[in-house]
């Protein structure tokens, strides 16, 4: 940006910002402990529930990117304060929707735009502008282990809301409890995003979404995380409905999904760490053939408590831990002034992967009785992202003027 407003303090751009991500994504992790209770309860289909969670991640996606349009032109906290507000009324929503058609209008399409306006884009914007490149990818790790402190922190508590009041008053109470988000939006009003104005920019819209898909790298990036989307999302939506079919208690879930949270966090640190001290194409490539790895392994030994804890554990290592070093790539290649909008781009690649995951899942397992398809797609796909990201080139590029970094 031309004009260089005073920065923020580092501990407060932090504390709200991890605690915002904590909130948002602790809920939305915990959405597949509402499978069995919701469809046996309605009398719906496994797969009436995956679409409206594969439509929520589609929202996610798209409507990301008009919200890291929005945050980079007028500031997260306007972003954040609407996001709050329809995250609120979806789970609201969410527990009163009488039919499939309605469920998903309101978890998939409006929690979808939720998360888009609380969650990592906005989130990253903020620490772009606010904390210098050479804390960056640390920063943004923080960021990220938050997220996973919230899966830990939060399913647990979902698993308890849901069997001691019912999936219905759980939601209700979520519904309350993430308007919380509010008070934290405060501490992240940017000094230069105050009134209508936004700061001049050396670039417009449309000239940053030129370079950046021109730029090999970019799709590069975009094609990895489309396969972590659907690894993720299929695993953390249908892997207790798998547990359970296995005849494993829905107890092993709830510490599964715990597990893979209270993993992450190591795991999302550790990758922005390093993404500090190494080339983050290698972290990239590294974490996504141990997916491949991992699920390989998983899917060998004899399902049984101890093997979903250690592959949960391993898991969990990986399972957010791609964010750190993609979007300090993406702000290390083109800068941040335009860092939420490219950022949502990717993410909305992400989010492809994620419908189509959640989807899948439910469609085979419907059409098959098993989920075994989806779990050597994942494989498959594992391999593919560790080899395209391996080409990434993360130096600044080259312009006639500069945009500060």
């Amino acid at each position: 940006m031309s004009m260089h407003p005073p920065k923020l303090s580092m501990f407060q751009v932090l504390a709200c910002g991890a605690a915002i991500v904590t909130l948002s994504m602790g809920i939305r992790h915990g959405f597949g402990l509402w499978l069995l209770p919701i469809t046996q309860d309605m009398g719906w289909t496994r797969q009436s529930f995956a679409l409206a969670i594969a439509i929520q991640n589609l929202s996610w996606g798209l409507i990301g990117i008009f919200a890291g349009m929005a945050a980079d032109r007028f500031g997260a906290f306007r972003v954040l304060l609407a996001g709050a507000a329809l995250y609120a009324a979806g789970l609201a929503g969410m527990a009163l929707s009488p039919t499939p058609t309605l469920f998903a209008l309101t978890a998939g399409v409006l929690i979808g735009a939720a998360q888009a306006g609380t969650t990592y884009a906005v989130i990253y914007g903020v620490l772009g502008r606010q904390i210098a490149p050479e804390k960056r990818s640390w920063a943004m790790g923080v960021a990220a282990a938050a997220g996973s402190f919230g899966q830990f922190l939060m399913v647990p508590m979902e698993g308890w809301l849901i069997a001691s009041f019912g999936w219905q008053q759980a939601l209700l109470a979520l519904s309350l409890a993430v308007l919380l988000i509010v008070p934290l939006a405060f501490g992240l009003r940017e000094p230069g995003f105050k009134g209508a104005a936004p700061p001049k920019r050396d670039q417009t819209i449309a000239q940053a979404l030129f370079e950046a898909f021109r730029y090999p790298s970019f799709s590069l990036l975009m094609a990895g995380y489309f396969v972590c989307g659907f690894q993720v999302v299929f695993i953390g939506v249908h892997m207790p409905s798998y547990l359970k079919d296995n005849d494993l208690s829905p107890q092993v879930a709830s510490y599964a999904l715990a597990l893979i949270g209270l993993f992450n966090v190591f795991g999302t640190y550790i990758a922005g760490t390093l993404g500090q001290r190494m080339e983050k194409r290698f972290i990239l490539a590294f974490i996504y053939f141990a997916r491949a790895l991992a699920i390989s392994v998983f899917l060998l030994v004899p399902l049984s408590p101890l093997s979903v804890y250690v592959f949960s554990a391993v898991m969990g290592t990986l399972w957010l831990s791609t964010i750190p070093p993609t979007n300090a790539t993406i702000a290390q290649i083109f800068g941040v002034q335009h860092l939420s909008m490219l950022g949502g781009f990717v993410f909305f690649s992400h989010q492809i992967g994620s419908f189509l995951g959640v989807w899948l899942g439910g469609y085979l397992y419907d059409a098959t009785g098993s989920y075994d398809i989806v779990w050597y797609i994942a494989i498959g796909l594992g391999i593919f992202a560790g080899l395209v990201n391996l080409p990434v080139k993360e130096s600044p590029i080259q312009r006639a003027t500069p945009v500060p970094a």
